[in-house]
């Protein structure tokens, strides 16, 4: 007689499940190309709902071909009404008639995180929002978000100042960022290009908290801020809280940053290396 033994089913672990709603950069190094890397390597499963189509390199942006606001809104019904979508990332969303049929459907399916990258000027310096709906990104999706990850022009835009030039201009921003609704803001000082360091600031109603690492001598950072964002939205969607989520983005896009140098990609702004070796430790 055979000695059979049983072994309870284990409990299927839920899969992580990260949208990214952004533009498509040719090129490979940035939008949902990068986002899609970043979530990968950080252990989520990606989804896409992509909002512009771009012609770009690394040297800069030829062309930008908004999709029809219909079809991002099938778009997003086709993701939501059948994957588990815990967390989402906003990108690139071009104009205003995009911003608010995003806004819309993020209010109607509710998603447990939301992280906004307010992506308006790309590393080369191109303008990748139409100025007019800046307005309608602060009123219709900020105020909807766990955390914004603006840099600094892109923070000076949000609130109609300077844009700032020291750690002081940067902590003097912080009540008027505040304003903006979003339950936090991780303000990015990677444009302090003098300093030693590359210091962050993640701002709530009721505490600022500085991340720090590191200043690496690169030209290779085409793709830092998707990349950032894409990874604090999968870390968010593995189960840890704001703070941690956003140390571990920190940690992973400082160590795509010092590893970008190892590709060869391009004449000018390079991409980050997404799968920089240990990346799987970054946890």
């Amino acid at each position: 007689m055979s000695n059979l033994s049983y072994t309870p089913e284990q409990p299927k672990a839920s899969t992580p499940i990260v949208l990214t709603i952004a533009g498509s950069d040719s090129g490979g190094g940035a939008g949902i190309q990068a986002d899609i890397k970043a979530i990968s390597a950080t252990g989520g499963y990606a989804c896409s709902v992509i909002t512009a189509i771009t012609a770009q390199n690394t040297l800069g942006v030829s062309a930008i071909c908004p999709i029809p606001v219909e079809h991002v809104e099938s778009q997003l019904d086709a993701v939501f009404s059948d994957l588990n979508v815990v967390a989402v990332k906003v990108g690139m969303l071009a104009d205003s008639d995009i911003i608010k049929v995003v806004a819309a459907k993020i209010q109607q399916y509710q998603p447990r995180f939301l992280v906004v990258d307010p992506v308006m000027v790309a590393t080369s310096g191109d303008l990748l929002l139409e100025n007019s709906a800046i307005s309608t990104l602060k009123s219709a999706l900020l105020p909807l978000a766990d955390v914004i990850t603006p840099n600094l022009p892109e923070a000076a835009a949000l609130v109609g100042g300077q844009i700032p030039t020291s750690e002081a201009d940067m902590t003097a921003m912080i009540a008027d960022l505040r304003q903006l609704g979003a339950k936090a803001v991780l303000l990015k000082g990677g444009h302090l290009e003098q300093d030693e360091n590359s210091n962050d600031l993640l701002i709530t109603h009721d505490n600022v908290q500085q991340l720090s690492a590191k200043r690496v001598q690169t030209r290779n950072t085409h793709g830092t801020g998707c990349t950032l964002s894409s990874a604090i939205a999968s870390y968010l969607a593995q189960g840890n809280d704001l703070a941690q989520a956003v140390a571990l983005g920190k940690q992973y896009i400082s160590q795509a940053i010092a590893h970008a140098d190892a590709l060869d990609v391009g004449q000018g702004h390079g991409p980050v290396h997404h799968f920089f070796p240990g990346h799987n430790n970054v946890r």
